[in-house]
């Protein structure tokens, strides 16, 4: 799978983990020079926790809040520990 936004892959693994339709992707496999904090931002869901989201940056093209990560998540959701998902504006395709 690969995370695109803007022309350009930020993202790509064959190991991705499906949660609810997101494909989330082990953190060796983001290139996190396109991602960039926005610690503002946080989302809690019951059962996963917390996610921090991320601003996805290529070139001069900002997508807010389009990356976001469990980085402790709960019990049911240790799997994606550190993974990332991506939306608003970035694709995720084969």
């Amino acid at each position: 799978m690969k995370a695109i936004f803007n022309n350009t892959v930020i993202a790509e693994s064959d190991q991705t983990i499906i949660v609810e339709n997101n494909h989330y992707f082990p953190p060796d496999s983001v290139k996190m020079e396109y991602i960039k904090d926005r610690k503002e931002a946080a989302y809690i869901c019951p059962w996963k926790g917390v996610a921090d989201y991320y601003d996805v940056v290529v070139g001069n093209e900002r997508a807010k809040g389009a990356a976001w990560v469990y980085p402790k998540p709960k019990e049911a959701a240790k799997e994606i520990a550190g993974y990332f998902a991506f939306w608003r504006g970035v694709r995720v395709e084969e």
